[in-house]
């Protein structure tokens, strides 16, 4: 299946290549104008075809367009990607706004044409350790969740667009890690409504101190964090239940392990990417087998869809409910 990338960042050259290439793709086609991206398109993939332009980059004869650019540019290259019915993955977020994202939704269904956004976080270890123990129902019933994406950057990054962007020109924390946190915790705990947020920028620059509070209808209050200027970041994962408390305290390792070269090989890392979990009961703590993550299943779940016409991995209607929860959340803060 021939796929081709927007943009060879971070997003594109550390996340969608590598998991690309495992599961099986041909990276044929890369677009990006940065010469430096350029001269790793050409190291990393020697046989595929680098574009500047993205009309001539969408008539390579893709199989599959993955939109790993800028928020800005999101909507823009989906539009062009579905208006000539080429399935497309977006990196999140998918749009800025509500409008931006049932704009794509709308042509997407229109064209008949395969839409979905690359929410990575559902296949981390820890959102699937929680799966397992939501069902097994070891935490009795749960009530509580804090999801966090803290870190202590005290000075922000001059050079990166998603620390210095006004929000209407996509950054900020609320778009960037906020949607992952939104979005796991809707897939744990099913519909949910927000109460109160705090939107703030620290640094001076785009958001980058965000905290959202959301009641689910399932009786689950989750509390999510994401900063970038939190001294002591709290654990990653602690969910509540009735019988007892799932702490996690790390990052799930897949992150690292792309950033260091490593490739999921037929769509399986090759060792287990497991964060250490424990069940605590006051002063009783049991460690818990944590279920291995992989990214690399959002792809094969892509190609799944495309060929059999399967569901995508992520639905349209969470995406367009995370984007309506981020703006009411700005709208919140605001006032």
């Amino acid at each position: 299946m021939r796929v081709g990338i927007a943009g060879y960042g971070l997003a594109g050259r550390v996340f969608h290549a590598p998991l690309l290439k495992g599961c099986g793709y041909e990276v044929a086609s890369i677009l990006t104008s940065n010469a430096e991206r350029i001269a790793q398109a050409k190291s990393d993939f020697p046989q595929a075809e680098i574009f500047s332009d993205l009309d001539a980059f969408l008539d390579s004869d893709l199989d599959l367009v993955v939109i790993a650019s800028s928020n800005a540019a999101h909507l823009p290259q989906t539009r062009a990607a579905l208006e000539r019915q080429i399935p497309t993955v977006v990196d999140k977020p998918m749009g800025r706004s509500v409008a931006e994202v049932k704009e794509m939704i709308a042509l997407s269904e229109d064209k008949r044409t395969l839409l979905t956004t690359f929410f990575n976080r559902r296949w981390d270890s820890d959102s699937l350790t929680i799966k397992k123990l939501l069902i097994s129902g070891e935490l009795g019933t749960p009530f509580r969740f804090d999801g966090r994406f803290e870190r202590f950057r005290p000075e922000r990054n001059l050079a990166s667009w998603r620390e210095n962007l006004s929000p209407e020109d996509g950054g900020g924390l609320l778009l960037d890690l906020q949607s992952h946190l939104i979005s796991t915790a809707i897939d744990y705990f099913g519909p949910a409504q927000l109460v109160s947020a705090s939107v703030r920028s620290i640094r001076g620059g785009a958001d980058d101190d965000v905290t959202v509070v959301m009641k689910h209808d399932s009786g689950v209050d989750s509390y999510l964090a994401a900063s970038a200027v939190s001294g002591a970041p709290g654990p990653r994962v602690r969910l509540l239940g009735s019988k007892g408390a799932l702490v996690i305290n790390e990052l799930d390792p897949q992150e690292n392990a792309l950033r260091a070269g490593e490739i999921p090989v037929g769509g399986v890392w090759a060792k287990p990417m497991t964060s250490a979990a424990a069940i605590h009961k006051g002063e009783e703590i049991t460690p818990v087998e944590s279920i291995p993550g992989n990214y690399a299943a959002f792809y094969t779940l892509v190609k799944a869809a495309i060929e059999n016409g399967s569901a995508a991995p992520v639905s349209l209607s969470d995406v367009l409910r995370v984007a309506e929860i981020i703006e009411e959340a700005r709208a919140i803060s605001a006032r």
